[in-house]
């Protein structure tokens, strides 16, 4: 067992100008703040620069990237808060996730996803095959807005609370159970990719 809460890097995975993503970054970031279990911090994509080419080895673009992967790297969970744009996930958001890959592995991954109909669900699906290639657990909970935009009052609170407060709660501590077990397991047998 953790001796410490479980510490989730919350992703906010958009970029766009005007973007919806604060809103619901904000929102989840307080449910998981008002949980036991957890302890969040977030990396808005937004604040984060990006090298241009992956692969690339050294640079100034590479040095500022240390300590966004160092918050990777120290997280026992994370959450990914993403639209849907073209029936998938931002291309920001999968070159993030292609910058690392030790830091996901044996490690739960949950969504937070928003969008019109789908309520970007099928960017989660697509966000879920990612992930099993890079060794990581996600969980089967998911958080979804749909419609997002009208879901919301101006000051970011939800319309419906109940429903989505309890989904993301119900979330959390399913992260929250496979961050201590994958703790565990890596403690035991250190993991091998």
């Amino acid at each position: 067992m953790l001796d410490q809460p479980v510490s989730v890097a919350v992703i906010v995975g958009s970029t766009r100008v005007g973007r919806f993503a604060p809103v619901v970054a904000q929102w989840f970031a307080k449910q998981a703040a008002a949980h036991d279990a957890v302890v969040p911090s977030v990396i808005d994509l937004d604040d984060v620069r990006l090298p241009e080419r992956l692969g690339t080895a050294s640079g100034p673009d590479v040095d500022a990237l240390a300590d966004v992967t160092r918050q990777l790297a120290a997280a026992d969970a994370f959450v990914v808060i993403t639209p849907e744009y073209n029936h998938s996930y931002p291309a920001v958001l999968k070159t993030f996730i292609d910058w690392h890959f030790d830091e996901w592995q044996a490690k739960p991954v949950g969504f937070v996803s928003y969008g019109g109909q789908s309520g970007g669900l099928r960017a989660v699906e697509h966000l879920r095959q990612v992930f099993a290639e890079l060794h990581a657990v996600t969980v089967r909970d998911t958080v979804s807005f749909h419609g997002a935009w009208s879901r919301f009052h101006p000051d970011g609170t939800p319309m419906d609370p109940d429903g989505c407060n309890d989904a993301a709660q119900k979330m959390i501590s399913q992260l929250a159970w496979w961050a201590v077990a994958l703790a565990e397991a890596r403690r035991k047998h250190p993991y091998a990719a």
